[in-house]
C-alpha cells in the first residue's frame, strides 16, 4: 500500500465476490482495523481460527499472517475497513499491544460507545472523499478511534488493565527488544539486563500482563516466525531452527511440537494442504 491511509466499506454486495477458495492466508505491509457492524467474520490469525459475530473490532498488525472471511447473517453484512501505514500514527500503543497479544479480535457492545466509533469512521470517510483531504484531521479521528476501542476493551477485560501502568511501559520495551533479538539464542537474563532490571522482576511483569513467563513469550515469538517460514519458504526444518537460534534440529522439533501439537514437517504439510 502506497497511501498513508485508506478507508472503505464492505457490504453484502461485496461479500459475494470474496471467494473463500481464493481468499488465501496472507500478510501485508500496513496496519488494518476492521469494525464489524452487521454479519460475522471468520478470522484466521497466528495459526488459529474463530468466527466472531458483530459488533466487533479486529486489529491486524503489520506482518501478521491472517485471513478474514466476511459472512452474511440474515442477509446482512457491513464492515468498515481502515488501512494505514505504521508511520501514520506511530505513537499509538495499541499497535504494539495487538501485535503480541491474543487480542486481535475485540468483541464490542451495541451501545453508545460503538455508535460513536461508527460516527468517527463516517467522518474519516467523508474527509477522505474531499478533493484535498486533510490527513491531520483523519489522524486525529483515527487516534480517537483507538482510544475509544481501548477504553471499551478495558471495560470488558479489566484484568488486563495493566496497559496503563508503568509496568506496561517496561513490557512494551521488552517486546521491542524481543522483536530485534528473538532469532538469537538469548534467555531471560539478556532481556532483563537490557532493561536494567532483574530477571525476577521482568518475569513478574510478564506474568501479570500475559500470564506467561519471559521464556514462554520468547518461545511463542519464535514459534510464530517458524510457522511463517515453514509456510512461505522451502527451507529445511533444520535451517529454520538454526535461523531462530536452535543449534539442534531435534530440540527445535521438540519445542515446536510441544507448543503447537505438530512437528514442523507435519505443520508444513497441513498448511500447504489448506492453502491448496
Amino acid at each position: 500500500m502506497t497511501d498513508l491511509f485508506k478507508i472503505y466499506r464492505i457490504e453484502l454486495k461485496d461479500v459475494v465476490h470474496i471467494d473463500p477458495s481464493t481468499n488465501n492466508i496472507h500478510h501485508h505491509d500496513f496496519e488494518e482495523l476492521i469494525i464489524g457492524i452487521r454479519g460475522e467474520a471468520t478470522h484466521f490469525i497466528d495459526y488459529e481460527s474463530a468466527t466472531y459475530s458483530t459488533p466487533f473490532a479486529i486489529f491486524v498488525a503489520k506482518g501478521k499472517m491472517h485471513r478474514i472471511q466476511p459472512l452474511a447473517v440474515d442477509g446482512e453484512c457491513d464492515f468498515w475497513v481502515i488501512r494505514f501505514r505504521s508511520e501514520f500514527i506511530p505513537e499509538t500503543t495499541f499497535t504494539l499491544y495487538a501485535a503480541y497479544h491474543n487480542n486481535a479480535n475485540i468483541p464490542m457492545q451495541q451501545n453508545r460507545c460503538f455508535d460513536r466509533l461508527l460516527t468517527l469512521c463516517e467522518l474519516m470517510d467523508s474527509e477522505m472523499k474531499q478533493v484535498n483531504p486533510d490527513l491531520g484531521i483523519v489522524k486525529s479521528l483515527l487516534s480517537a478511534l483507538f482510544v475509544m476501542i481501548e477504553s471499551e476493551r478495558k471495560k470488558q477485560m479489566p484484568e488486563t488493565d495493566a496497559l496503563i501502568s508503568n509496568q506496561n511501559i517496561t513490557f512494551q520495551n521488552f517486546l521491542s527488544i524481543l522483536e530485534e533479538n528473538f532469532r538469537r539464542p538469548e534467555g531471560v537474563n539478556y532481556y532483563a539486563e537490557k532493561l536494567f532490571m532483574s530477571a525476577r522482576n521482568l518475569n513478574l511483569i510478564c506474568h501479570r500482563i500475559m500470564q506467561q513467563s519471559v521464556s514462554e513469550i520468547i518461545e511463542t515469538r519464535k514459534l510464530i516466525e517458524a510457522k511463517n517460514l515453514l509456510m512461505t519458504s522451502d527451507k529445511p526444518v533444520a535451517t529454520i531452527g538454526y535461523e531462530l537460534g536452535y543449534t539442534d534440529k531435534a530440540h527445535f522439533s521438540h519445542i515446536f511440537k510441544k507448543k503447537s501439537g505438530q512437528t514442523p514437517t507435519a505443520f508444513r504439510k497441513e498448511i500447504k494442504r489448506l492453502l491448496s
